[in-house]
């Protein structure tokens, strides 16, 4: 699985994160990617691997959020990163 999909993986799950902490104040809101920092690959994923995804919320102010996104497979660290999203109307 190539680095920039794990990315997006964890992208994916902070934005689910976002929605289920606001409740139906994200209602009708896009959550928008803004950067990654820091991003490190440890091990490649092949098929057949089971990739987990765990994000944690760092921050927030306003509609910034800054997340931390670790990417494990059979308890192994494969990928992790600091990212920033947007959440707009």
């Amino acid at each position: 699985m190539p680095g920039v999909l794990i990315i997006e993986a964890m992208a994916q799950t902070a934005a689910v994160l976002v929605v289920q902490t606001l409740g139906s104040g994200a209602e009708g809101k896009l959550v928008y990617f803004m950067s990654v920092d820091s991003a490190r690959f440890r091990r490649p994923v092949v098929p057949g691997d089971t990739l987990r995804v765990h994000v944690t919320k760092q921050r927030n102010r306003l509609s910034v959020w800054k997340f931390f996104g670790q990417a494990h497979v059979e308890g192994h660290l494969v990928a992790e990163a600091t990212y920033s999203a947007m959440l707009m109307d």
